[in-house]
């Protein structure tokens, strides 16, 4: 979707949005090529060394969504697909969205409690899983009367799949019509969902190429650890690149190590790759990695820091684009080095079609101040509104702004820096400070592994900065060591910003997104 540009302004002035009327994500990401090019590789199966094309990808779709049709499903009803990266979930999101329903994507490490929420607020119809998916849907659905029934994938798939026709008429779906509900993560409060439409993907799309440096180009070939559950799996990297044509690796470790990615990405020469920083910080602990072939490297979720970014140039050898949105409205952000739009500290600019902005509290776009990040209504990114949830959609929105409830900095070239979520900001003696700075220095410290820091109540100061740390292997925990670290920070940081108190940790708290849970550390930080 982006023109070609060598630099940001130059892309902002080419760029304008093409949003057809009427748009089926399953038909543009599978059915298009496979039309052309059918033999074109769409997934590469690491697990089965198996390579999956686009007419192979339409035939078990095509042939999934009768099945669907024929167990009574209709547009509009909500399935979930509760697969790991695995070509059965492709194939499932796919006949969904071709049989005009709605897609709910769920994480396999779910319980049946967060299984049980999602499934109940969707009202979803059926649940498109494996042996260890059914077995959680069917005791939290035991004594339910609107259970939803389930396909399951391990009980003889292909022939279920082999009764059913290999041609399907694609539902004429609107460009706005919903087409995936996906649930926030849930670091506050009970997980909502977030509806979005088919045009969800197109909106997707500037973000993607402009932080993987124009994305596609010839011989790209991309993988992410990230869960295709999750928005940053899904929608930033397996639906762009089959829309775009270009083979997704399929692999999610049961337990991710900094060797293994390295070795599946030098084994397959990945070309792109999503990467996000919890997984970085574990493969930075890797003392000889690999050559690897990357032309792009994508981060976003949490800020990256300069550390890391260091790390990035010399053992990725490209230099680490991040971006930044949220389950809501993703993608608004981006760094991209091809378009010499990167700065240290910058977590990137708009990108093209999306009107970012830093509101102060009227409400007002700032320039030079911290505020709230917010996004203006009409982006075809911006999702249509919380699931049966509308008080909730309406405070999401302070006018004609999605806020997306972080904070930040417009400067006056107009890129961004983050500078951490309402809740996350420390405000000590007066000073306000953002977690992020306060991380990226501490990981510059050698027996740092993972760090956050957080605000604890204090009498005098009003808080003070609390560190907690997860230690690099050969590190032991001490007071010393404690000390000495603090010092490190204060040496280096403002005099207000080093981590009074220092705490070890064996594993931190985190979503199952990764992103670090401050919530839990701040709750234990009033107790300690």
């Amino acid at each position: 979707m982006l023109p070609e540009a060598r630099t940001y302004p130059d892309l902002l002035r080419k760029f304008s949005w093409d949003i057809p009327e009427r748009f089926n994500i399953g038909h543009a990401i599978c059915d298009i090529w496979a039309e052309k090019y059918p033999e074109r590789t769409a997934l590469i199966l690491d697990e089965q060394d198996q390579k999956v094309s686009f007419a192979e990808l339409r035939s078990l779709s095509n042939r999934l969504a009768h099945l669907l049709k024929a167990r009574g499903v209709l547009p509009g009803n909500r399935i979930g697909v509760l697969l790991p990266q695995q070509l059965e979930t492709a194939v499932a999101h796919i006949a969904i969205l071709k049989a005009g329903a709605i897609s709910v994507p769920l994480f396999t490490l779910f319980g049946e409690e967060a299984l049980a929420h999602r499934l109940t607020d969707a009202g979803a119809k059926a649940v498109i899983t494996n042996h260890e998916g059914a077995a959680k849907i069917s005791g939290l659905c035991r004594h339910s009367h609107s259970a939803p029934f389930i396909i399951n994938t391990d009980d003889d798939f292909p022939a279920q799949l082999q009764e059913q026709p290999d041609v399907f008429p694609v539902c004429d779906t609107l460009a706005d019509d919903p087409a995936i509900l996906i649930y926030t993560s849930g670091t506050t409060g009970k997980p909502k969902g977030a509806l979005h439409a088919h045009q969800t993907l197109l909106g997707h799309l500037p973000g993607v190429e402009m932080s993987h440096d124009l994305f596609p180009k010839e011989g790209d070939k991309i993988w992410t650890p990230a869960d295709w559950a999750w928005i940053g799996g899904l929608l930033d990297v397996l639906m762009p690149a089959l829309y775009h044509g270009v083979p997704v690796v399929a692999r999610r470790f049961e337990k991710f190590t900094g060797e293994a990615a390295f070795e599946l990405m030098a084994r397959h020469s990945v070309r792109n790759a999503f990467l996000p920083p919890t997984a970085l910080k574990i493969m930075r602990g890797v003392e000889k990695p690999p050559p690897l072939n990357l032309r792009s490297v994508a981060s976003g979720g949490e800020t990256l820091g300069a550390e890391l970014l260091d790390w990035g140039r010399q053992a990725l050898g490209v230099t680490i684009n991040e971006f930044y949105g949220q389950t809501e409205c993703n993608m608004i952000v981006s760094s991209s080095r091809c378009l010499d739009a990167q700065r240290s500290g910058v977590m990137g600019w708009a990108v093209p079609g999306h009107e970012v902005a830093v509101l102060d509290d009227t409400g007002q776009p700032v320039t030079g101040k911290e505020g709230r990040i917010a996004v203006r209504r009409g982006s075809p990114v911006m999702f249509l509104g919380y699931w049966h949830n509308a008080a909730a959609t309406r405070e999401k929105f302070d006018g004609e702004w999605l806020v997306s409830g972080d904070r930040g900095i417009r400067e006056q070239d107009g890129a961004l820096r983050f500078v951490g979520r309402d809740d996350d900001i420390i405000s000590s003696a007066g000073y306000r400070i953002g977690p992020g700075e306060v991380e990226d220095c501490l990981l510059k410290h050698p027996a740092v592994s993972m760090a956050a820091a957080v605000g604890k109540p204090d009498l005098m100061r009003g808080e003070i900065v609390k560190a907690y740390i997860v230690l690099s292997a050969g590190y032991f925990a001490s007071d010393g060591l404690a000390a000495q670290i603090s010092a490190f920070v204060k040496q280096r940081l403002a005099a207000y910003e080093y981590p009074r108190e220092v705490a070890f940790l064996e594993a931190m708290p985190v979503t199952t997104t990764g992103k670090i849970i401050r919530r839990i550390l701040r709750e234990r930080a009033r107790h300690d």
